[in-house]
């Protein structure tokens, strides 16, 4: 334990922002920078994605499906090989591999994502639908003005899932020495050459910690979310009971 806690008290800068400000940023910060705009870049993909799914139009959803089931198909690591080899080839110059790893992680999360978007659509009543529709509203105009915004609303918990796993996945980035937090836990393990199992075992704590919070704000997210569908239930059903007892 008081290895560990040298080790922290000695490396904590590298940790977190690796070796900024007289170097590169890196460590924590990247990893989170990575995960988080990763995200917020995959979910209009996502969307579109799902909405292609579930399109009536067979080139829509036949090409939006093949493309889902072949990333999710894929490990993550191969499309991070395919990202460092072709991105430099289609540019014509050589890229980072922050953006490497940026680009890979909005491919890859935009398929699961897609396939949240879509889960939480096909999971609203259908009621919905049809009232939209009889009050006059087009396709587009109850997709994105009543059926998204709901599914999105209820998926907030399975996002941040989808971002305790974008985090995790950060790690892969390590094989092209993108500078994220295992790279500088990397770095500290050849420094210090004797304590590889203290340097993992904090590193390994530092992710847990962080997907362990992010979880447990899912859950309460969750659970709220639950109880106000249940309150708009129960003042649904008294509206109703009450109603019905003025006609009577």
């Amino acid at each position: 334990m008081n290895d560990i806690i040298n080790i922290i008290q000695d490396n904590w800068e590298l940790l977190l922002v690796g070796q900024y400000p007289h170097g590169p940023i890196g460590g924590l910060a990247v990893t989170l920078f990575l995960s988080l705009v990763g995200i917020v870049l995959a979910f209009p993909l996502g969307v579109v994605l799902a909405l292609c799914r579930l399109s009536p139009f067979r080139f829509l959803s036949w090409p939006a499906t093949a493309i889902v089931y072949v990333v999710r198909g894929v490990p993550l690591i191969m499309f991070i090989f395919w990202t460092y080899f072709i991105v430099p080839q289609i540019l014509g110059r050589p890229v980072a591999g922050i953006t490497t790893m940026l680009v890979t992680l909005v491919i890859y999360q935009s398929a699961y994502l897609a396939e949240i978007v879509r889960a939480g659509m096909q999971g609203l009543p259908f009621g919905q639908t049809e009232a939209a529709r009889a009050i006059g509203l087009s396709y587009m105009q109850t997709t994105f003005k009543v059926l998204l915004p709901q599914a999105i609303y209820n998926m907030v918990p399975a996002i941040i899932s989808q971002f305790v796993s974008s985090i995790k996945d950060t790690a892969l980035g390590y094989v092209i020495s993108v500078n994220e937090l295992t790279f500088a836990a990397s770095q500290i393990n050849a420094n210090l050459l004797t304590m590889p199992f203290q340097v993992y075992i904090l590193l390994a704590s530092i992710y847990f910690v962080i997907c362990a919070l992010l979880t447990q704000l899912a859950r309460y997210l969750e659970r709220r979310i639950a109880l106000r569908r249940a309150g708009k239930a129960g003042a649904s059903a008294a509206v109703a009971s009450a109603m019905q007892q003025a006609n009577v």
